[in-house]
């Protein structure tokens, strides 16, 4: 059996946008897939708004906790994703580098937060099956 795709999602909080993410890797990828999520500036919880909008999609957000870079695993990610928090995230050691331009939804209200969780679901589907 090869290695799981190591996914790394990256924002400035991690407490809505990387967070969901990751749960969408691990929900959507299976055990073909470790995926893992951390901030620029960790807020050091995850937003209620984004354990809600996730449990409304079977996922429990719960048991994650906001971390930062340093917080990650040694090694090498196949991808890191980031998600408009740009010079903000200092280099991570990664075969690939993508830009989400992701709007950060705390602030929104309900139904634009779950617009911002539906793409985000839609653009780690589309990931996924690329590299899957």
């Amino acid at each position: 059996m090869s290695e799981p795709i190591r996914l790394l999602f990256v924002c400035v909080e991690n407490s809505n946008r990387s967070q969901m993410a990751e749960g969408f890797a691990r929900l959507h990828g299976g055990a073909g897939v470790e995926a893992y999520s951390a901030g620029s500036r960790p807020s050091g919880k995850i937003n209620a708004k984004a354990v809600e909008a996730m449990r409304e999609r079977g996922y429990d957000l719960r048991k994650h906790r906001s971390k930062s870079l340093n917080d990650l695993p040694d090694g090498v990610f196949d991808v890191a994703v980031t998600m408009g928090c740009g010079d903000a995230c200092p280099g991570t050691k990664a075969k690939h580098r993508i830009d989400w331009q992701i709007p950060d939804p705390r602030e929104m209200p309900p139904e634009h937060f779950r617009q911002v969780r539906d793409l985000i679901e839609s653009k780690v589907k589309e990931l996924l099956q690329e590299l899957l």
